[in-house]
């Protein structure tokens, strides 16, 4: 493949949409605060009336905090005004119920999956999430490298992101076994289901196991990656997992670039050369387009953990389509109902900046589903169930979503200069979870 360096004008327009694309993501957490507490709704769509009752995600509030640095650095906020978020939410966590009641905000350390943004309480029957609260400490951290001033109101923030991170029972998640469940639930005790194979907990694992406190043990690392499956698909060996944001999530904090741990060490590249090729599957499966999928192309692709249309079945061009509501959908073996997230493929930009920037560009001046939102993309379009005539994307979902904003954000800027790996290069819970996970630099 030949590279082409763009010119200086070409450098400069893509530059000025990534900037656009970055503060429009931005904008969602800017905007949809509490300032009282912190907390961020898990989704938001300006046209529906129950958006204002929907609760906060922890995993959202995690993005949130990640995303202040990024705004400081580019004028997005004042740093006195990220520190004042920051520590409005940190404080909200450390004095937040926290006990084994079932309307507490969280226990031994974690966090429940959704939280009632005026109260701060837990909703839903949801369950004491193990990877929301890997997403919303790893958010916290990065606050804690950024904010690295010797005034009172930054050593506050180290401060309390370290009590919470120490506070943490990680072991207690195992349940007596090697791998960590997924959650428990006051009412019910542990979630049978577990995290074992390759998927975003890559980085709860390095956070459990560089604890001062609770730590996992090596044995807990081996036995969740004995679950991997190295596969070929389109003639790329790697790493399998369907979905696009477990290759992204991670990476949104670590940089893997030229560190190995015993697995890819046998394999011969990093995780970050394994997101790469993914990439490339999820965009070889839209050229191929084995379902027949309206709209599928070079420059339209990228199935992840989204929102569709559904449930329901369609008949379209004497076709029985069946579409599905939030599910997660994957590549190539579904499951597939012709939803497309933007979101996800821009997040994507460290890893193949050549085919994302192409694409992110036809979502923007040829579909024209950007500028048109105030918080930039929408979770999803469909092209083939086709909600309004003329409109070329398609269905468009109604709905913003915190998780999806935030890698936006981080992974432009990532892209950019690196910031978010250079933060948390810094951060000694990850290089030693890193350490014990056998991580080590592919050249001594």
């Amino acid at each position: 493949m030949v590279t082409r360096i763009p010119t200086a004008d070409i450098q400069k327009g893509i530059d000025d949409q990534l900037i656009c694309i970055q503060r429009s993501a931005f904008r969602y957490f800017e905007r949809q605060i509490n300032p009282s507490n912190g907390l961020v709704p898990d989704k938001y769509a300006p046209d529906k009336p129950c958006a204002k009752d929907w609760p906060s995600s922890i995993a959202a509030v995690g993005f949130a905090l990640a995303t202040y640095p990024v705004a400081v650095a580019r004028d997005f906020l004042s740093r006195d005004d990220a520190v004042q978020r920051t520590l409005t939410t940190l404080r909200f966590f450390l004095k937040s119920a926290h006990g084994p009641e079932v309307d507490a905000a969280g226990y031994r350390g974690f966090y429940y999956h959704f939280l009632d943004m005026r109260t701060g309480r837990r909703t839903w029957q949801c369950e004491l999430s193990t990877i929301d609260t890997a997403l919303l400490l790893s958010g916290m951290l990065t606050c804690a490298a950024f904010f690295a001033r010797d005034v009172p109101e930054e050593v506050e923030i180290r401060s309390i992101v370290d009590t919470l991170y120490r506070r943490v029972e990680w072991d207690w998640a195992l349940n007596g076994e090697l791998t960590m469940s997924m959650g428990w639930k006051p009412e019910s005790g542990f979630l049978r289901m577990r995290w074992k194979g390759y998927n975003e907990a890559l980085l709860l694992y390095l956070l459990a196991l560089g604890s001062p406190t609770h730590p996992i043990t090596e044995e807990s690392y081996g036995s969740w990656t004995s679950g991997y499956e190295w596969k070929q698909i389109y003639g790329y060996d790697f790493l399998y997992a369907a979905s696009l944001f477990t290759h992204q999530f991670p990476h949104i904090w670590i940089d893997f670039r030229g560190i190995q741990d015993d697995f890819m060490r046998e394999k011969g590249i990093d995780y970050f050369e394994n997101s790469r090729r993914a990439t490339y599957v999820q965009r070889q499966y839209a050229l191929t387009n084995p379902l027949d999928f309206c709209g599928y192309a070079a420059n339209c692709w990228g199935l992840t953990a989204s929102q569709g249309p559904g449930p329901k079945t369609v008949m379209i061009d004497g076709v029985t389509r069946r579409f599905w509501g939030y599910i997660a959908r994957g590549v190539p073996y579904g499951p597939d109902d012709g939803t497309i997230a933007p979101s996800a493929v821009v997040a994507s930009l460290p890893f193949a900046p050549e085919i994302v920037l192409p694409a992110a560009d036809y979502f923007v001046n040829d579909l024209n589903l950007h500028d048109v939102n105030v918080y930039g993309f929408r979770a999803t379009f469909n092209p083939t169930y086709v909600a309004a005539h003329g409109q070329t994307a398609g269905w468009v979902s109604p709905w913003h979503f915190g998780i999806n904003e935030g890698p936006v954000v981080l992974m432009i800027e990532n892209h950019r200069n690196g910031l978010l790996w250079d933060l948390m290069h810094e951060c000694p819970y990850l290089v030693i979870g890193l350490k014990r996970a056998g991580f080590r630099a592919t050249r001594p």
